[in-house]
Parts: structure tokens; C-alpha cells; sequence
């Protein structure tokens, strides 16, 4: 699959890789794919027996088709695993007769965002490789709450990216001061 810029009429297409390492397009776009991937019934029934890394690395696959499976199964299951989402990664939680509800706050700081922000990284690290990039990249964050703990945590010694996390000294509660302080990680900076 390739991608282009909303903004670039002509369509230039760009590598999965290219786009993760990028952020947004040079003409300020954003990137789309240039067409929808499709899973077939017998794919989507083969889901449902699979493991939570397995499920993200076989969607992801269908968008980033320069990654191999293995490699996005492996870091799946390094975003995904016991350590950081006890229990696994977004429950589908019976609520009542036939309403389920599919929790996305088990990972590491209990927000949504965490499902997000422990793949990602890992997909840019990879990307960053894979374009043959000599320069390490730097992740500038700016949040008033849980995003900048989120992505510190995600980021938080992941080779190749360093990230920097700015938030107003008034602007965030007590405790989202104190989480996002106390972040381990030889790469992470907050301020």
C-alpha cells in the first residue's frame, strides 16, 4: 500500500515507512493510503481465534505493506505484552445481555492513548531504519494532561527516539506533574 498527501494533487505516493517517519506531508497534507484494505468473512472469523498482538499485526500489515508480518508481530507483541497491559490488551467486557463494551484503559498509564502510543514508537524506531535515516528523531510533545505521560511511557527507551515533553507549570494536576517527572527512560525529557 502507498500513500499520499490530501493537499498534492498529482498524487505522489510515499512508503508506509516513509509516512511514519515523516509525520505529516511537506505541502502540510496529510497522509491517506490510495486505497481501503478489505478483510475477507473467513479473515475476519481467523481474528477472532488470534492473540491481541496478532490481531493488530494482521490489520497493520493490510496498511504497511513494507513491514513484514514478523515485524510487525514483534512489535506488537513488545507494544502489547503482559508487562504493560496486565490482563491484555482491550478487554471486550460483557456489560449486560447482549452489550459488550471494549476497554482501552489497561495500559500502562490507563488511558486510551496507551493503545496507540505503545506501537507507535516502535513503528517509527523500525521506519527510521528502514528509510535509512542517519538521524535520530525527536518527539516534541506539548499537552495540558494524560497525552504527555502516555507518550512519555510509550516512548520511554526506544531506540533512535528521543522525546521531549513540554506542559504549562500551572496547566496539569498534581499527580500528571508527578507522572510525568518521575518518567524512567535514557531518551525521555520533560520540562
Amino acid at each position: 500500500m502507498m500513500f499520499f498527501s490530501t493537499r498534492d494533487a498529482e498524487k505522489k505516493l510515499f512508503k508506509a515507512s516513509e509516512v511514519l517517519k515523516q509525520g505529516l506531508a511537506s505541502d502540510g497534507g496529510l497522509f491517506v493510503p490510495d486505497s481501503v484494505p478489505s478483510l475477507s468473512l473467513d479473515e475476519i472469523k481467523a481474528l477472532a481465534d488470534k492473540s491481541y498482538p496478532e490481531k493488530a499485526a494482521t490489520i497493520l500489515s493490510k496498511f504497511l505493506s513494507d513491514y513484514t508480518y514478523e515485524e510487525l508481530l514483534s512489535d506488537c507483541e513488545a507494544a502489547y505484552a503482559e508487562s504493560s497491559f496486565p490482563g491484555g490488551a482491550a478487554p471486550l467486557v460483557h456489560v449486560h445481555d447482549h452489550v459488550y463494551s471494549l476497554e482501552l484503559w489497561h495500559g500502562p498509564t490507563a488511558a486510551f492513548k496507551d493503545m496507540a502510543l505503545q506501537i507507535m514508537p516502535r513503528l517509527l524506531s523500525r521506519a527510521i531504519v528502514k528509510t535509512g535515516e542517519t538521524r535520530d528523531a525527536l518527539i516534541l510533545v506539548a499537552t495540558s494532561g494524560d497525552t504527555g505521560k502516555a507518550a512519555l511511557e510509550g516512548y520511554a527507551d526506544v531506540d533512535r527516539v528521543r522525546i521531549l515533553v513540554f506542559y504549562p507549570s500551572e496547566g496539569v494536576s498534581r499527580i500528571q506533574k508527578k507522572q510525568m517527572a518521575t518518567q524512567q527512560g535514557a531518551n525521555v525529557n520533560v520540562t
